[in-house]
């Protein structure tokens, strides 16, 4: 490409960032705050970014971790929940939490409201943005919290970090095990898929695109391409200039999507634990098949949504069992990188 036409390209993503913007800009208007507690946020703060529905199951554990990790502040968008997330949310004096009764879908799947807090509270903190169905984990995760990770991404010159989104699964069907509020996911999902993953880079945005794991084995064998993908961009040194444009797997300006090494070597990186298959996912997949809220064209994945109510079992002989980070990074799931 000439200098002509690579101006023309960036001149291209530039305004669809600025569209990004605009756009997350007009949808802040859906979002109804039941309590805003932003004034408590102070300089240094890393921030966590949500968009939720009926995760009062999760939650307690989900706060806790993120707390241990040296959260300061949670800002959390509850799409209509049914259940007890919106009290819960509310009585956590950490937690801002906005309320909206509008389509996730048209709302890119929840990226334009997360993207009006990250532009309103986010700028110039370390935000993580992330589902609440993931666990952030990385090398030394227990003895150094974010901020001392985050000092260290800045001293290294980085902005933004990676990780692999790993879904976790129990030994046979998925809706077996017990499973009750607030406990930790991780004490009923203690197995993953070590090995069967693709890695390449997207040419036009230069992030990572992974796939592979327990779903493309269970669901996409037929159509691997149609996997999930597996590559995120959670945690982000913010600027009010920058757009999430396909959840959390890419970013603009498409620098921050550099999650990786260029020179041979590696960088330092996390895994996301993907904490889906609780108990309940046959029951939940059902109500997602009938709202077509999770993807744009639902009725291509009514097939996936039909074999998850079903509740399978995704155990395998070869299957991993989840032991710490030390064991994700021998795996080569995760890296140290530098930072020792």
């Amino acid at each position: 490409m000439g200098k002509a036409g690579a101006l023309i390209e960036a001149l291209r993503w530039r305004r669809r960032r600025q569209m990004r913007l605009a756009r997350a800009w007009r949808k802040r208007r859906e979002l109804a705050a039941l309590a805003d507690r932003t004034d408590a946020i102070r300089k240094g703060d890393v921030l966590a970014f949500l968009v939720l529905r009926n995760e009062a199951q999760r939650l307690p554990h989900l706060l806790a971790h993120y707390r241990a990790l040296g959260v300061a502040h949670f800002l959390v968008v509850d799409n209509d929940s049914t259940d007890a997330s919106r009290d819960l949310l509310v009585d956590q004096a950490d937690v801002s939490v906005w309320h909206t009764r509008a389509s996730y879908r048209a709302a890119r799947f929840g990226v334009d409201w997360v993207q009006a807090l990250l532009m309103r509270h986010g700028d110039g903190h370390w935000c993580l943005t992330v589902d609440a169905d993931e666990l952030l984990v990385y090398p030394h995760h227990d003895t150094r919290p974010l901020p001392a990770l985050t000092a260290w991404l800045e001293s290294e010159g980085e902005r933004s970090f990676g990780a692999l989104m790993l879904d976790l699964y129990p030994r046979g069907p998925l809706d077996a095990a017990p499973f009750g509020p607030g406990q930790d996911p991780l004490e009923v999902l203690c197995w993953y898929d070590s090995a069967n993953y693709t890695i390449q880079q997207k040419p036009e945005s230069g992030a990572l695109w992974i796939q592979g794991g327990p779903r493309a084995r269970a669901f996409f064998a037929d159509a691997p391409h149609k996997g999930p993908t597996l590559t995120k961009v959670p945690l982000v040194k913010w600027s009010w200039r920058y757009a999430y444009v396909n959840s959390t797997h890419t970013l603009l300006p498409h620098a921050l999507n550099r999650i990786y090494a260029t020179d041979g070597g590696e960088k330092l990186s996390g895994v996301l634990l993907h904490t889906k298959f609780l108990p309940g996912i046959g029951a939940r997949s059902a109500e997602e098949k009938t709202r077509r809220q999770h993807f744009g064209a639902p009725g291509a994945f009514d097939a996936y949504y039909d074999a998850l109510t079903a509740a399978p079992d995704l155990w395998h002989p070869h299957a991993s069992r989840y032991r710490g980070w030390r064991q994700l990074e021998a795996e080569g799931l995760m890296s140290r990188g530098g930072w020792a």
